[in-house]
Formats: structure tokens, sequence, C-alpha cells
């Protein structure tokens, strides 16, 4: 199974790796300058995780360093011949604007318009939720996460990035099973559209 991770910086995409393989992998402590990719063996399936790198959550994608879009549009054909998902990390604990749904729109769409076909919303630092549930958070935080929701086919999952639990990266997977066989098992992001300078 082949996975590219995007989000923007500091939500969890690469602790959200490392949970996904079950062990450290990639390097929490700074930020990631370009694409990552690492393997190994979880819940019975060989996995690919590529993470990209990150973009600022208020800022429009014209902000965006060149070297950075070019390695988003980059991550998906290090996993050829393309990720079975796309994962757009989002912090659990962060409110979610506006802003920032316009900046994950216009990042995720460096990839085309149908990437949202093959993207699920990944909410890192469930534990930080508490007593509320997921479908609470989605519901109070209003339009903004709501329209990405709806955009990725109302698909998401939550870790708890803290807690080495073999169960959720199960479930994330068996969701990412889905949402391929859902698709006829075609990738829509296989051959993205070649960047070009906005």
């Amino acid at each position: 199974m082949r996975i590219v991770l995007l989000g923007s910086r500091w939500e969890g995409k690469s602790s959200s790796g490392n949970t996904i393989l079950g062990r450290e992998e990639f390097d929490t402590s700074r930020k990631t300058a370009e694409c990552v990719k690492r393997e190994g063996e979880t819940a019975g399936r060989h996995i690919t995780v590529v993470e990209a790198p990150g973009w600022y959550h208020t800022r429009s994608v014209m902000d965006t360093p060149e070297r950075d879009k070019q390695e988003i549009v980059l991550s998906v054909s290090l996993c050829p011949p393309g990720p079975h998902a796309v994962l757009l990390v989002i912090d659990a604990k962060d409110s979610f604007t506006e802003t920032h749904r316009r900046a994950a729109q216009e990042h995720l769409e460096l990839l085309g318009e149908r990437v949202w076909g093959d993207t699920i919303v990944l909410f890192t630092r469930g534990d930080r939720l508490g007593n509320t549930t997921i479908e609470q958070h989605i519901d109070r935080e209003g339009k903004g996460l709501q329209w990405v929701i709806e955009k990725c086919g109302n698909r998401y999952h939550v870790v708890k990035n803290n807690k080495r639990d073999g169960d959720q990266v199960t479930e994330l997977l068996e969701k990412i099973e889905e949402m391929v066989a859902g698709n006829s098992g075609g990738r829509s992001i296989e051959h993205p559209p070649k960047y070009t300078n906005q």
C-alpha cells in the first residue's frame, strides 16, 4: 500500500508516518524540507509512506516557495505507479478556519482537481480531544472543515500519535482499501499534471 502525507506545517505529518509504520522512521524534530520516503511492514501489509513538505496554513499557494510546490507534486511519483491514498493531515486540537481551508484546497489541487477522490482527512493528536468525539469537533469547527470533509467523500480517521496502537492503523488501512475499491481500484492521481508556475 502506498500513502502520501500532505498538510500544513506542524500538523503532525512525521508523527503520523511513524504511527503508520509503527516505529520512528521520520524525523519529528525539524521541518521537512523535501520529500521523505520510508517503507515497512504494518498489519501484514508492505507500506510505503511519502511525506511532502508542509505549507503555512494561513498562506495562499502563491506565497509557498517554488521548491516546496515542486516537492508536493513530486511526492506522488515517489511511490509508482501512484499512491493508493493521500492523507490530508490536520491537527484535531487546532481550529480550522476558512483561511486554512483555502490553503489546503490550493495546495492539494497542485495534484489536480481529482485528487480529492483519493484523499482521506487524517486527524492527528486525537488524544487531545478529551471527551469530544471527532464528529462533535467537525460540527463545532464549522463550514471550512466540513467543506474539506465533504470534498473527501466524508472520509476521515483519527490517530493518537502518542500511542502505539495497531488497531488504529489497521482501521486506517481498511478505510484506504475501501476507498480504493470504491474507486474501482483506479487511481486518479497516477499521472499528476505537470506543475506550472502560477
